[in-house]
């Protein structure tokens, strides 16, 4: 039973939405035959949002570091808000800079959800979907959290900041940062806290947007594969053998295509990731370490906080090498479909065609860190090692 065009298209509209909007929200949604006025909004939105960040935030931020380099527990307060608002400029400017060679990756998404389908394969998209959906709607809650309370709670006077004489006076920001001007007197001060807040709330935006959006590519992706498997074992059901391997190949070849363009984008902030993802572990598992064995004194909102916020960071990290694992596994999948399939019953000259499939299914394909590193769970498994070590050699160093 085919699925009817109308249906499709509310499908697909179902598929994108959240995503659209964020994205659109930050001006890097990618659209065909976009106006020269439009795509001017979109970049003077994207230039402002960077401008603000790096001027009000990350500026800022790195200046006070250079102050306070010398306290760990003051570097680790900085770091933990240094480091997200540099991860979300990165990934805004490569979307930015990377939005044309997103485009295709988009057109062939709308592509596969209108074009002729069997109900089996539009509930096997389907589910897909749901899953990219609910782990963006996860995230973005986590997120949501996250800055409740640090933009939120220090209006009634509870900081989450780790707060010392070098950092801080009367009056507290919601990050640490050092001005060249006096922050302390008004407006400045009201001005200067309602600007990082919504800095922050763009950087939470552009740094679980783009994650949302990498998790909806990939599973997507997973579902197309996930078909082709299935019209692979079923080849014998055509009635037109050739034709149905001409096609299931040129489609595999479309599929590694596709994640070869998502690899190509999204490396370098993967690698930036894994990066930020290995000092925040490392300090974090110091912090812990510290406070639970000389008995720091943590008001319990700050110790949820930082409960939140390493978890925050901990899922990410976990997503992506969860996500990376999965394509892999999709993509092994379909290797082993034709491998299985009883192909020396068939024509040699039919048998030779079916190698097409085996022999580009059996390179596997990854998601990489900058091209070095397979996003898989071994990888997450062996960065856990490692950080764990660098904590180990922290809390010695402290004693």
């Amino acid at each position: 039973m085919d699925v009817s065009k109308h249906s499709a298209y509310r499908d697909y509209e179902w598929a994108i939405e959240v995503n659209q909007l964020n994205l659109t929200l930050l001006g890097i949604w990618p659209e065909n035959h976009e106006t020269k006025q439009k795509k001017l909004m979109s970049d003077i939105r994207v230039i402002i949002t960077l401008n603000l960040i790096t001027w009000i935030c990350l500026i800022p931020s790195l200046h006070s570091l250079l102050k306070i380099y010398d306290d760990i527990m003051s570097t680790i307060d900085n770091l933990q808000y240094t480091l997200p608002l540099l991860m979300a400029i990165i990934k805004l400017s490569i979307m930015w800079h990377k939005k044309n060679d997103i485009l295709p990756l988009l057109n062939m998404i709308k592509d596969d959800w209108l074009k002729p389908k069997t109900s089996e394969e539009r509930n096997v998209m389907i589910k897909q979907a749901r899953i990219a959906r609910i782990l963006t709607i996860f995230c973005s809650c986590m997120m949501l959290i996250s800055l409740i309370f640090v933009v939120v709670l220090p209006l009634f006077g509870i900081s989450m900041r780790y707060r010392t004489n070098r950092t801080d006076s009367d009056k507290s920001l919601p990050l640490q940062t050092y001005y060249v001007y006096d922050k302390e007197k008004s407006p400045f001060f009201e001005i200067t806290y309602v600007l990082q807040c919504i800095s922050a709330t763009l950087s939470g935006f552009m740094y679980s947007g783009t994650d949302s959006f990498l998790t909806f590519l990939v599973f997507h992706v997973c579902g197309q594969l996930e078909n082709l498997k299935k019209r692979v074992i079923d080849l014998d059901k055509f009635h037109d053998f050739r034709n149905a391997l001409s096609y299931n190949i040129q489609d595999h070849i479309r599929l590694i295509r596709s994640i070869n363009i998502i690899d190509n984008v999204f490396t370098i902030m993967l690698l930036g990731a894994l990066l930020y993802f290995a000092i925040l572990f490392a300090f974090y598992g110091f912090l812990f370490g510290t406070m639970f064995s000389q008995g720091r004194n943590v008001s319990v909102t700050r110790l949820i906080f930082l409960v939140i916020l390493s978890f925050t960071t901990f899922t990410h990290m976990c997503l992506y090498c969860v996500v990376g694992e999965i394509l892999f596994a999709h993509c092994e999948a379909v290797y082993e479909a034709v491998y299985k399939y009883n192909w020396y019953t068939l024509e040699s000259k039919k048998a030779r065609n079916l190698l097409m499939i085996m022999i580009r299914a059996n390179k596997p394909l990854y998601l990489t860190a900058g091209k070095l590193f397979p996003m898989t769970m071994a990888m997450f498994c062996n960065l856990l090692k490692t950080s764990g070590g660098y904590i180990s050699v922290l809390l010695a160093h402290r004693e």
